[in-house]
């Protein structure tokens, strides 16, 4: 069973592609990939006992009025939270890896707030911490982009950088 938000992610040989602004909830052992993340974080969920598993792609750190809920880091947490739960996952089980968050570009903010990658990946501790979902692993900060593979079967989330390589969280 596989659960979307959009039409965007399609199953491919056990493998759904999660684009920009958006997110996939899979409880068939399948693949959940997304890539281009810069400044914006990715977010992976995965209840063990279940194999449920939830990736998303946010773009931003808090919705906004009228904002596409996926887009957010914040509200797309709560998304994926609830769509696992729907598919047999208990918050109770799930564990959360990160990555992204880079500072791709140096631009001063007004108000000293830090990057929107910092931000998200602030966000993003944040809003699992009050869901008392704990963090096992990230790789978050830096200057460069990711691509996220998340297994499933295991929970390990594979992430793929031209800068440092890969590696499995």
């Amino acid at each position: 069973m596989q659960v979307y938000t959009t039409d965007t992610p399609t199953p491919q040989s056990g493998r759904i592609k999660v684009g920009i602004a958006d997110y996939a909830v899979s409880s068939d052992q399948s693949t959940l990939t997304t890539s281009g993340l810069g400044s914006c974080i990715g977010v992976a969920l995965y209840d063990p006992a279940t194999g449920v598993s939830g990736l998303a792609h946010a773009m931003l750190p808090e919705i906004e009025p009228g904002g596409e809920p996926a887009k957010f880091a914040d509200s797309s947490i709560e998304l994926l939270l609830s769509e696992m739960q729907a598919a047999g996952a208990d918050t109770d089980r799930i564990v959360a890896k990160i990555a992204g968050g880079s500072t791709m570009f140096e631009f001063t903010s007004a108000s000293g707030d830090g990057s929107i990658g910092e931000r998200n990946v602030e966000t993003t501790r944040e809003t699992l911490s009050r869901f008392e979902i704990d963090i096992v692993a990230e790789d978050v900060g830096g200057s460069h982009g990711r691509s996220l593979e998340l297994d499933a079967q295991t929970g390990d989330l594979r992430v793929r950088s031209a800068k440092t390589g890969n590696h499995v969280l």
